[in-house]
């Protein structure tokens, strides 16, 4: 079968022939139906930093995932063949893409302790966004941002991940404010429910944000949302644009800014994602693309050009 496989930073993907994966005892063969396009992508492209979190080289790439069970192995009792499932990445097992072969390729290979069902009204797209930024969004405004009713919310980034969490964030009654530098995505958070949105969350300094959840990630935005969160108030960080920031440390004292990392999620985020989606309340903007797009579609999330999530059509 062909999967996208990573070589090194700075090389570009490889199309490449590789073995169908078997299914050992106590687990199962997916086949990928659909797979996520994510910014950590274009970090593992640009950046040597990633390579530490890598199994092996060369590793087919791709930590979105969702597809059906076409193989199960010794012990596996709680699924079957035919079962559509989402791979939580989280897990003590690791990520698909990093600890093993992930979701650019027709089938992956997993423990059962990683799988999560998609309900029958959730498209493949919406499984594969939810896996990561669905879990990853949930996870930080929920958990980490303690966000509850009436919350004053800051957001940074209306990208795969901010559309998300800010949604989530309104479901769960907050003041949403939506800090992002691409106009072409303002109606979208308008529609989502946000009372507003700016180019930069210093625009929001005289709102008294409780909370500012950082999905941009680049630097400048971390050191901007410790200047414009309430003092006292807590600033989560998600986005990994950029692996440093140079913040001020006096205000970040003074005012008794809380600065929180936050990576990834549980099962129970993927699940509670997966809920919200089953509704209809949660419908986050997706491209779609085809498999032989996947490298191009890396290269279009590096330059800014994708409106959502991206996502690859990968067994039709």
């Amino acid at each position: 079968m062909q999967a996208w496989q990573f070589t090194n930073t700075h090389e570009p993907l490889v199309l490449a022939e590789v073995p169908e994966p078997s299914a050992e005892a106590g687990q199962v063969v997916v086949d990928v139906k659909a797979a996520g396009l994510c910014h950590s992508d274009v970090g593992l492209m640009e950046d040597e930093g990633w390579l530490a979190l890598l199994a092996k080289t060369p590793i087919t790439i791709g930590h979105e995932v969702a597809g059906v069970v076409s193989a199960v192995g010794d012990g596996v009792t709680d699924w079957k063949v035919g079962d559509r499932v989402g791979i939580c990445p989280t897990t003590e097992l690791g990520a698909p893409g990093y600890a093993f072969d992930g979701g650019f390729a027709a089938q992956t290979v997993i423990g059962q302790e990683a799988l999560v069902r998609i309900p029958d009204s959730v498209s493949f797209a919406y499984g594969a966004a939810g896996t990561d930024a669905g879990m990853t969004s949930h996870h930080a405004v929920i958990a980490n941002g303690q966000v509850t009713k009436g919350t004053k919310l800051g957001i940074i980034g209306f990208g795969g991940l901010g559309q998300i969490g800010a949604r989530v964030a309104v479901l769960a009654g907050a003041d949403v404010y939506v800090a992002e530098v691409n106009e072409k995505v303002w109606q979208n958070a308008r529609d989502a429910g946000v009372i507003d949105v700016r180019g930069s969350i210093k625009d929001f300094a005289d709102i008294g944000l409780d909370v500012i959840v950082d999905f941009a990630g680049f630097g400048v935005t971390t050191a901007d949302a410790i200047e414009t969160v309430r003092a006292g108030g807590r600033v989560v960080q998600v986005g990994m644009g950029r692996l440093e920031a140079t913040i001020n440390t006096r205000v970040l004292i003074t005012n008794n800014v809380t600065l929180v990392g936050s990576v990834g999620g549980t099962k129970d985020d993927v699940q509670g994602v997966y809920d919200y989606l089953a509704t209809g309340e949660l419908n986050p903007t997706i491209t779609e693309i085809g498999f032989d797009e996947i490298a191009e579609g890396i290269d279009r999330l590096a330059k800014g050009e994708v409106v959502g999530r991206l996502v690859a059509r990968v067994g039709e």
